[in-house]
């Protein structure tokens, strides 16, 4: 309970600075916003300093943020978050085996949902089908989203394209870059893989506990961070942008964009979402081979239907659902 006042308390610090941003706050005023005194304002400032953030006091102005840590501290994320619960709560962790673990077993423990964990370093990340992820240390975005739907067993996949138009909808608005989502929910830019999402879920026969959404998202690395036998088909935003950019912003934006996403999909359906993926899609009406655990089937890619599920029309005219394949794009 101690831990939660704590970080309710520093998130309306932070809100107010975010509000202001670039101005000075006078002690008092922050402590009439947070509701404590002054001498709490100035424990929470030094707190803050220790993270990373650079703050600025001026006698008579008060305290201004002038620069935030190159970590990803759960104050710098609370930093200008805009949303309703996701993110809310938040598992910060400086090197995990997987932020998925710590997910499943935060769900388990009834965590809210929109509780996020959020890792510097994965030392076994993993994609589908238990592919390997590389999650280098103070590099990318590692995190692990807790949503509770209330939705038909059958239809948790879904949440999976979600994710990936929120990360495009949030790369383009922070970058100008022009991601594209090959089906499910590879991001690529320039045909190179920049982020994986892993959907996972806690359920019983009938209905979901919790869907744990892993998303990988390569921000910062040059060409040399990754092993050599992905160099060719992996990229990063620095890479693309010729630049590096805020860790924290990029889960701020991922964040606000999948819960409006997210609260649409639950209001109207997923026909709204369909067509904003269908919008990003790399593939559609291309000639694609999809490689199933059973075969392979090669034609065109037509969409997806409303239920998210592929559908690739062969050469004969045949027209086949894919639920769940490798896609490669033939030239």
């Amino acid at each position: 309970m101690a831990f939660k006042l704590q970080s309710e308390i520093r998130k309306k610090l932070l809100d107010a600075f975010s509000e202001k941003e670039n101005q000075y706050l006078s002690g008092q005023t922050l402590a009439d916003v947070i509701g404590c005194s002054r001498t709490a304002v100035w424990k929470h400032i030094e707190e803050l300093r220790k993270e990373g953030f650079e703050l600025e006091a001026i006698r008579n102005k008060g305290y201004r943020i002038m620069k935030t840590p190159e970590k990803i501290t759960a104050d710098e994320i609370r930093l200008g978050l805009k949303t309703n619960f996701l993110g809310h709560t938040i598992q910060y962790e400086e090197s995990v085996e997987s932020t998925q673990k710590i997910a499943q077993r935060l769900a388990y423990e009834n965590a809210p949902e929109g509780t996020i964990v959020v890792a510097e370093e994965q030392l076994s990340g993993r994609g589908r089908m238990d592919r390997k992820w590389y999650s280098p240390k103070y590099t990318g975005v590692w995190m692990s989203i807790i949503l509770r739907p209330n939705i038909p067993l059958a239809k948790a996949p879904q949440l999976t394209l979600i994710a990936a138009v929120a990360v495009v909808q949030s790369i383009e608005e922070l970058t100008g870059l022009s991601p594209e989502i090959k089906w499910p929910n590879d991001i690529l830019i320039n045909g190179k893989k920049m982020t994986g999402i892993l959907t996972e879920l806690q359920a019983e026969a009938d209905r979901i506990n919790s869907v744990i959404m892993g998303i990988g998202i390569n921000v910062n690395q040059q060409i040399k961070d990754f092993p050599s036998e992905i160099q060719e088909i992996a990229t990063s935003i620095a890479i693309e942008k010729g630049s590096k950019i805020s860790r924290a912003a990029i889960i701020r934006s991922v964040l606000f964009h999948l819960e409006k996403l997210y609260q649409l999909y639950l209001d109207k359906g997923f026909y709204p979402i369909k067509l904003l993926w269908e919008g990003y899609a790399i593939s559609i009406g291309k000639n694609i081979k999809a490689r199933t655990l059973t075969n392979i089937i090669e034609g065109k890619a037509l969409g997806i239907t409303d239920d998210g599920v592929l559908r690739i029309e062969d050469k004969e005219g045949n027209i086949h659902h894919v639920y769940s394949a490798d896609i490669e794009i033939c030239q």
